[in-house]
């Protein structure tokens, strides 16, 4: 291997090691969830006083909010080695059976968008959580029987971005505590946003985190994302990463003052100019904007409500008078 490409590799690595070290290692370092984390705090300090191990956890909310870095923290907190894995990754009853037995004891098995398992699937895992057991069926018919495996204690921590399809069965079983991760603060992602550049090695006034952070769709994700692009602006462009440069990156990558994108104004502007601001049946609105309907109502609609741009009512998808400032169009009388 010729020595710019061993640099190259090297340098791809050190990224890879930097982006991972910007998740919190310790509880003092991760900011925000307070409520969670004092819930958990008492969780974890009891089962441990107890020597037992901690019961089953559920997170759920929108992506980039830090479901999997709490399952991390819990996983030091509590000295055990975390397995990862994912719903849909999980095929076969066999693949579940695989991870259940080799696990130890006090480890945490991690499963994101746990939403989407197999029904056939869940049926092996609730004596799994229930009573520590796994129960597999050898052979079909008449000649088939039952082998009960006895597994080691172990600690489910699940996290989930549509709570709701979930079954029933599933969500009654994590009796440790089912949390809801919520939308941050600005100042919260600005402060997340300042310890990020102090591990990028970037120096960052608290105006340029601040201005950062607006943009951020209150998701500590998305403001390490734009605080990488700045950094990359900055430096391509020999520039100091100051409120200017920021306002230059996003403007590049098509981010307005409040973050949204060119997807996010679609929807607006559609629905102001095709159908006088609403009310409008989400089937219509996506016909016209020529996009999936799930991704306006998971990706697009929760950031609008939540700026108060849009209103989603029985009727439909309506623009509000603070939508229409936003898109600089003259809010019409007859809607008061």
């Amino acid at each position: 291997m010729s020595r710019e490409k061993e640099e190259k590799i090297t340098e791809t690595k050190d990224e890879l090691f930097l982006d991972h070290a910007l998740r919190p290692s310790k509880w003092d370092e991760y900011i925000g969830q307070n409520n969670i984390k004092n819930n958990l705090h008492i969780l974890l300090t009891a089962a441990k006083e107890r020597n037992h191990q901690p019961e089953h956890i559920l997170f759920y909310g929108p992506p980039g909010l830090g479901k999997t870095t709490l399952a991390h923290l819990i996983s030091k907190e509590i000295g055990g080695n975390m397995k990862i894995t994912s719903g849909p990754a999980i095929e076969k009853v066999g693949d579940l059976a695989s991870i259940l037995t080799n696990l130890s004891s006090g480890d945490i098995l991690f499963v994101d968008e746990i939403h989407r398992l197999n029904k056939t699937i869940e049926e092996i895992l609730y004596p799994a959580m229930e009573s520590g057991t796994l129960d597999i069926i050898i052979g079909k018919g008449p000649s088939a029987r039952t082998i009960q495996l006895e597994l080691p204690p172990f600690t489910l921590i699940s996290a989930t971005t549509r709570i709701a399809m979930m079954s029933s069965p599933l969500r009654s079983r994590f009796s440790g505590g089912t949390f809801r991760l919520e939308f941050y603060k600005n100042e919260e992602i600005a402060d997340i946003i300042k310890r990020s550049a102090s591990i990028l090695g970037i120096e960052i006034k608290e105006e340029t985190a601040l201005e950062i952070a607006k943009r951020s769709r209150f998701t500590p994700r998305t403001a390490n994302f734009l605080l990488k692009r700045c950094r990359d602006f900055a430096q391509v462009n020999k520039e100091d990463l100051n409120k200017e440069a920021v306002d230059k990156t996003l403007l590049l990558l098509g981010i307005d003052e409040l973050g949204l994108n060119e997807s996010d104004r679609s929807v607006l502007s559609t629905i102001i100019e095709k159908f006088k601001g609403g009310p409008v049946g989400l089937n219509t609105l996506a016909a016209a904007l020529s996009e999936e309907q799930a991704t306006i109502e998971e990706v697009n609609e929760p950031y609008l409500i939540q700026l108060g741009l849009l209103d989603r009512t029985p009727r439909g998808r309506i623009v509000t008078e603070k939508g229409y400032q936003h898109m600089n169009i003259k809010y019409p009388e007859n809607k008061n």
